[in-house]
């Protein structure tokens, strides 16, 4: 089966509509792998660049970006390449109501064993729950 890696602005053509034409073209794509046809793979640069454009470009919430980040996850025919952080990151991110990307950062760390973050926005880490590092 043929594997296609998605860009960002696959994903975002196919939330937004903003461009008719390219949505279709994405949601086509989507079909295909619900079908089984070809499997879709992404991964963290890209579903950063999906929360930063819709909060940068679309003003969007981040209630609402975090919806679309689930949407992704949830795609028929998806994998993502860290599924297992993304998965941790987006409940942490919601019960704190933290961007996705610290979130994510958070999530990671504890998956690989960190015990403290060293980070310089230390209030952004401890309301995340992180135990962070003392310079």
């Amino acid at each position: 089966m043929r594997a296609v890696f998605l860009d960002t602005n696959v994903f975002l053509r196919f939330f937004t509509s903003d461009d008719d034409g390219q949505h279709e073209l994405a949601a086509r794509l989507f079909r295909k792998a619900k079908k089984g046809a070809i499997s879709l793979i992404t991964g963290p640069p890209v579903l950063f660049e999906i929360a930063w454009t819709l909060r940068a470009a679309y003003k969007q919430p981040n209630e609402k970006i975090l919806d679309v980040i689930e949407a992704v996850t949830a795609l028929p025919g998806i994998t993502l390449t860290d599924k297992d952080v993304v998965e941790r990151a987006l409940p942490l991110a919601r019960n704190t109501g933290r961007e996705f990307a610290d979130a994510y950062i958070v999530a990671l760390a504890e998956i690989a064993g960190a015990d403290e973050i060293a980070t310089f926005n230390t209030s952004h880490f401890k309301k995340l729950g992180a135990t962070v590092y003392r310079f």
